[in-house]
């Protein structure tokens, strides 16, 4: 398959785009009210969360720029998009852990179609967001806690 680089690059950078305008929300929002939530033991440091968070967009778009080349269906690729950007204004910008979950759930049923999908045409494209599921899942237990914590 010949790497089509404008495309691929297009696709990389519009999920890491998604995680810049959410990080407007969280910026703002950890000194003045995150940081005074009741969180679980397991509850990572701050400074984790944008690392990772740049390395699964870029895992995202990745995938899928695959799955796009392969004819995948993505429909429920560019649903999971629009869930992953909801979830930051619910939880950090209106200070809603119950409204967050819901939405959380929405996204890693979605990320479990989208790998469903994209398994049928370009396998790569399904492992290639493996680590994002497993991420969501994680956050999803997370976003669980705080809100009984609280």
């Amino acid at each position: 398959m010949k790497i089509k680089l404008f495309k691929l690059i297009a696709y990389i950078l519009i999920p890491l785009l998604v995680g810049g305008l959410g990080s407007f929300f969280t910026i703002s929002s950890i000194p003045t009210w995150y940081v005074f939530l009741n969180k679980p033991v397991f509850s990572p440091p701050n400074w984790i969360f944008a690392p990772v968070w740049t390395v699964l967009y870029v895992l995202m778009g990745v995938s899928a720029y695959f799955a796009s080349e392969m004819k995948a269906k993505i429909k429920n690729y560019w649903i999971q998009l629009v869930l992953n950007a909801l979830w930051t204004p619910i939880f950090f910008g209106l200070h809603s852990p119950a409204l967050g979950l819901i939405v959380i759930l929405a996204l890693w049923w979605f990320i479990l179609r989208t790998i469903k999908d994209f398994y049928k045409t370009n396998k790569t494209s399904a492992y290639l967001l493996i680590p994002y599921l497993l991420w969501v899942s994680f956050a999803t237990i997370l976003n669980f806690a705080i809100l009984i914590l609280n």
